[in-house]
């Protein structure tokens, strides 16, 4: 599996993605029946929708999200088996 988030050094997630991803980690632990709307996706990771957008892309071309964007602009957005996995990893308690 390909890192979407890969910086120049090769090594860290840009702070976005992962605050994207935490947040649609949330949205399927609160509700795993319906994704959570792009403006509820932005406002908690309080991220512009332009950012928000891009993210999602990376994260559906890498296979972690899928997103949903209707003709009126609407859209919503999930995590996929395998961006859950990746977001249990990242933000599983260290202890």
């Amino acid at each position: 599996m390909s890192d979407p988030a890969n910086e120049q050094n090769g090594d860290s997630f840009d702070p976005a993605i992962v605050e994207v991803l935490l947040v649609l980690q949330q949205a399927g632990i609160e509700n795993s029946a319906t994704p959570w709307s792009l403006p509820k996706i932005a406002k908690r990771a309080q991220l512009p929708m332009s950012v928000l957008r891009r993210v999602l892309t990376q994260l559906q071309s890498a296979g972690l999200a899928d997103v949903s964007v209707e003709e009126d602009g609407r859209g919503h957005a999930s995590l996929t088996q395998e961006g859950a996995a990746l977001a249990a990893q990242l933000f599983s308690d260290p202890a």
